[in-house]
């Protein structure tokens, strides 16, 4: 099933962090969140992507234009044959990577609109951001999808707190702390959607088309869209401080996400 992530956007909130690439790029650990992404997927069997490119898109391109290079430990011959020996292999030659020049100032459901083509006539297809990370089932997912048989299946997380969580006794005593503890409260999207190709037919030809307004909320209107429950991990990557949060669990060997 093909997997459609959404890698346009400005990522003005984490220019911080680097202002060259786009927020996709961004690394974490060796690679980029993209990747982290993608490598999820494939590891339940998802190996076909179409990326919806905007914003620096050229520099997704290149990455994946020299990831040979990138990914492989090699010998060059250098003069006018280049030739190149590599040494070392990598587990992605089997993935089938779309780049889409969807535009530098659409929105979200203008891009999934422009990628229309690159589905063909698959019956689903399953749709993401490309700054989020997370532990989701994604076969249980899909089945949800095709068992409750409506258009859009949205992924519902508790967003993560931002803050140190305090219990304390009534005394005052201090009894636990969790230094980035799950809400506790309602949910929120957390992307990882599940679509039928009906869902082509909310989205308009508007560049200025927010997949997460108009669309959703007619879907909502027609008893269309139904949620799929995770409670387990789910971060995404919108602020320095989210940077430096993932990649500290990378380099503790404590990502949820990494399952392969």
């Amino acid at each position: 099933m093909k997997v459609v992530i959404l890698c346009g956007g400005q990522g003005t909130r984490i220019r911080d962090v680097n202002e060259n690439i786009p927020k996709p790029l961004i690394p974490v650990g060796r690679l980029p969140i993209l990747w982290h992404i993608m490598k999820y997927y494939a590891s339940m069997g998802h190996k076909e992507f179409v990326l919806c490119l905007g914003y620096k898109g050229q520099a997704i391109k290149d990455f994946f234009l020299n990831y040979e290079s990138q990914t492989r430990d090699f010998s060059i011959t250098l003069g006018a044959s280049k030739e190149i020996e590599y040494h070392t292999d990598h587990e992605e030659s089997d993935w089938r990577v779309t780049l889409a020049d969807t535009g530098l100032e659409a929105m979200t459901g203008a891009r999934i609109r422009k990628i229309r083509k690159y589905i063909g006539d698959d019956r689903h297809f399953m749709l993401t951001y490309g700054d989020g990370v997370g532990d989701i089932d994604i076969d249980g997912l899909f089945k949800f999808h095709v068992d409750h048989g409506r258009i859009l299946t949205v992924t519902g997380v508790r967003p993560p707190g931002r803050f140190g969580e305090l219990m304390e006794s009534p005394e005052g005593l201090v009894t636990e702390f969790n230094e980035k503890p799950q809400a506790t409260g309602g949910r929120i999207s957390g992307g990882f959607f599940v679509c039928n190709r009906e869902i082509f037919d909310y989205l308009d030809e508007r560049e200025d088309l927010m997949f997460e307004q108009e669309p959703m909320r007619k879907l909502v209107a027609e008893g269309q869209m139904m949620m799929y429950k995770h409670d387990g991990f789910w971060q995404p990557m919108d602020t320095g401080r989210d940077y430096l949060h993932l990649n500290s669990l990378v380099a503790k060997g404590e990502a949820p996400w990494i399952k392969w």
